[in-house]
């Protein structure tokens, strides 16, 4: 083994250690891909491989690590559950009390017990006492759409 893969190997394994070390420190699994690929690439500067089979394989390594954490991380992460939040007034029917104008930015309804700043979704005006759906939540204003619903 000659002097130059024994330096490029602890070169690599500092990295892959520096790599780890900054992955405590941040959101996700991105960082430790790479960590996986520099000790991989480590491995193989020990085993006296040259450098483009080193970087090779620290791209391969890292890439699929890549992949595979990303599949993991979407089968563990919790959805949010419908209905949580200003999401749960979706497709529940209301009544306007302040005409809707989206020209003006004016209008409001009433949903149960809340009330909402609102948007007509198709743009048209809707006069107080009209009856309305909630199609989506935008921010804290609800976009509404008339409805015949009693």
């Amino acid at each position: 083994m000659d002097f130059d893969m024994i330096q490029i190997w602890w070169i690599w394994m500092a990295l892959a250690a520096v790599f780890l070390i900054a992955e405590i420190f941040t959101a996700g699994f991105f960082l430790l891909c790479f960590s996986f690929g520099a000790a991989a690439a480590g491995v193989l500067a020990l085993l006296n491989v040259g450098y483009a089979g080193q970087f090779i394989i620290f791209i391969l390594v890292s890439g699929i690590t890549f992949v595979f954490s990303r599949r993991f991380a979407e089968s563990v992460t919790v959805k949010q559950p419908p209905g949580i939040g200003a999401d749960r007034m979706i497709d529940k029917v209301g009544v306007v009390f302040q005409d809707i104008d989206n020209s003006t930015n004016s209008g409001r309804v009433r949903i149960g017990q809340d009330d909402w700043r609102a948007s007509s979704e198709s743009g048209e005006e809707i006069p107080k006492g009209t009856k309305v759906k909630v199609v989506k939540i935008d921010g804290t204003r609800a976009i509404v759409i008339k409805t015949e619903e009693e």
